[in-house]
């Protein structure tokens, strides 16, 4: 009997630990995204390169950094069903939790090129992403190569699109004249804290997973794609209460298209990814496919260009769903 206590001590013990390891893997990926952010910005100004193309390319890339280098490291260390299903839970995560709860907050206008081309990109993306994968169950290095390549030529497709006076918010002017010793401490911080970050994070999220009896898909579909997207479901939240510009549809839809050719094309490359799990393609890819596809019909219907608080109120209750059935099903 003393002996069964001190292993659920020991079980506990392992848990908590894990967990510190996980909240400290996600706080530093969020300051090591935020450095990378910042530095690559800046340091694209030293190149002189305009302003419409840093938003579009540099911070694109740069935010993706924190789940592309989870991605590897899973990958890497043998885990690859965190590794796809980090991308996977992170798109669903985008459509059903971000987008919901803040239109719940308030509602999200929708502009035309949603239809156009942003909506019809990820759906294309996604579908390839199901035939790769379901096609000899794993993404190879000349899958990820394709799926990287079609996201150059979406974003040369966006720039072309543009015109030269088009606003980008999301680019920090001050940054132009930060100097060049400034900009290689923050390359350093950026990079040490998404290494390490992304090394406790999949280290603690394995442990939590051994731990509670369920598989590292489902850790990854959950806790590590809830995780990635909590710091762009706060932000948008704050900015959505206190009535400024909130999210745009575009710029979710952009960052699904970004998971899948940047996050996993680029993880391909490194090293191919290999569909350990049935569920993956059997469950979770079926729902991101799902979430993808309703956002079109859901535009159009009562309230036009406008994700309102109802239709918000579904994705939430959808995520909600799929949450539930994760974890019935392990």
């Amino acid at each position: 009997m003393p002996a069964l206590k001190e292993g659920v001590l020991s079980s506990q013990k392992i848990v908590f630990m894990s967990i510190i390891l996980v909240v400290l893997g996600f706080v530093l990926l969020v300051i090591g995204g935020e450095f990378l952010v910042r530095s690559s910005v800046a340091l694209s100004f030293k190149f002189d390169i305009s302003k419409m193309v840093i938003g579009m390319t540099v911070v694109s890339f740069a935010t993706s950094a924190p789940e592309l280098l989870v991605s590897i490291q899973a990958a890497l260390s043998g885990s690859p069903a965190i590794a796809i299903n980090n991308v996977v839970g992170s798109n669903i995560a985008n459509i059903g939790l971000v987008l919901g709860i803040t239109a719940l907050v308030g509602p999200i206008a929708v502009d035309r090129s949603f239809y156009k081309l942003n909506w019809p990109v990820m759906m294309v993306f996604s579908l390839f992403l199901y035939y790769f994968l379901y096609n000899d169950a794993k993404l190879s290095l000349v899958e990820g190569s394709t799926l990287f390549a079609g996201l150059i030529l979406f974003l040369m497709v966006l720039i072309r699109g543009l015109k030269n006076n088009t606003v980008v918010d999301e680019v920090d002017e001050t940054l132009a004249v930060v100097s060049g010793f400034k900009i290689f401490i923050w390359l350093v911080i950026g990079a040490s804290a998404l290494y390490y970050g992304s090394e406790w994070l999949v280290e603690g999220a394995k442990e939590i997973a051994q731990a509670i009896g369920v598989s590292e898909a489902v850790i990854g579909v959950s806790l590590i794609a809830i995780g990635t997207s909590v710091p762009e479901l706060a932000a948008s939240v704050i900015a959505a209460a206190k009535q400024e510009k909130a999210i745009s549809l575009g710029n979710l839809i952009g960052s699904n298209i970004f998971n899948i050719g940047s996050v996993l094309g680029l993880t391909a490359i490194v090293k191919p990814i290999p569909v350990t799990e049935k569920q993956i393609l059997s469950n979770d890819i079926f729902w991101m496919l799902g979430f993808a596809l309703v956002l079109l019909p859901m535009v159009f219907v009562k309230q036009k260009f406008q994700i309102s608080r109802a239709k918000g109120f579904l994705l939430v209750f959808a995520y909600g769903v799929f949450m539930f059935l994760v974890f019935a099903m392990k």
